[in-house]
């Protein structure tokens, strides 16, 4: 029987939300001269799940539940507070798409970097570089060696996409990429994707769009509040979802 692919247990993780406001001279003398309050907050808490090979997920909740923490946890960007988060294969993280690149390097170099960061050799970057460029667009290609940080934010879009998926990791987690550039770029990735999950990769998906998550995620996974209190099929989860809006809770 097939291990998961991911696996969580009890995961939380906190944070300090700073209380700005003056203090009196007394408060200061005897609180240490801070003019902040430091307060936690639980941006995660006792989540478990596990995903099995192949599976496609989409994880719903509303702003501040936690969604985009617990894919940072899982792509091993952040380090969890308690419990623990297990990964077994190699991820192709679609999270700030641009954020592993360099501004000073031109778009060729970058195209390299992400390559090798990801454990590909140059000669396999060489073989899938003008895939790469082409699902970029004529943009890109036309300025290829020129400094990343001169692109539009459309265009450094578009070479991240293009970078990440295709690479060869059996994990891929998406942060609401699929929301950005022009319709046509949409479709695009949308296709990419499709071929992805295909090809038996395991999607780990998180939208605010309805149609996104019933287009490419079979289950859903449910945050309120930093707690997992669905898990399900993907519509169910989203009925869920959607009622407790409603109700206001």
């Amino acid at each position: 029987m097939p291990k998961p692919v991911i696996e969580t247990e009890n995961l939380g993780i906190e944070f300090y939300r700073n209380r700005r406001r003056k203090l009196s001279l007394r408060e200061m003398l005897f609180r240490g001269g801070s003019s902040h309050d430091k307060e936690k907050f639980a941006a995660l808490r006792e989540v478990s799940f596990k995903v099995m090979p192949g599976e496609a997920v989409g994880l719903i909740g509303g702003n501040g539940s936690g969604k985009s923490t617990l894919l940072r946890m899982i792509a091993g960007v952040l380090l969890p507070d308690q419990g623990k988060v297990r990964v077994r294969g190699g991820v192709a993280p679609l999270i700030e798409l641009t954020g592993g690149f360099v501004g000073e390097l031109s778009a060729r170099e970058n195209v390299y970097l992400a390559g090798e960061l990801h454990g590909l050799t140059k000669r396999q970057i060489d073989e899938r570089f003008d895939e790469v460029v082409d699902f970029a667009g004529q943009q890109v290609k036309d300025a290829l060696d020129t400094p990343f940080r001169h692109f539009s934010s459309g265009m450094q879009v578009r070479l991240g996409f293009s970078v990440i998926t295709t690479l060869d990791e059996p994990i891929v987690l998406v942060d609401e990429v699929l929301a950005v550039g022009d319709r046509a770029f949409r479709e695009q990735c949308y296709v990419r994707m499709e071929q992805m999950l295909s090809g038996g990769k395991t999607l780990f998906l998180v939208s605010h769009s309805e149609s996104d998550l019933q287009r490419f995620a079979d289950r859903g996974l449910y945050l309120q509040r930093g707690r997992l209190v669905g898990d399900g099929p993907v519509q169910d989860v989203i009925d869920q979802y959607n009622a407790d809006v409603d109700a206001g809770t």
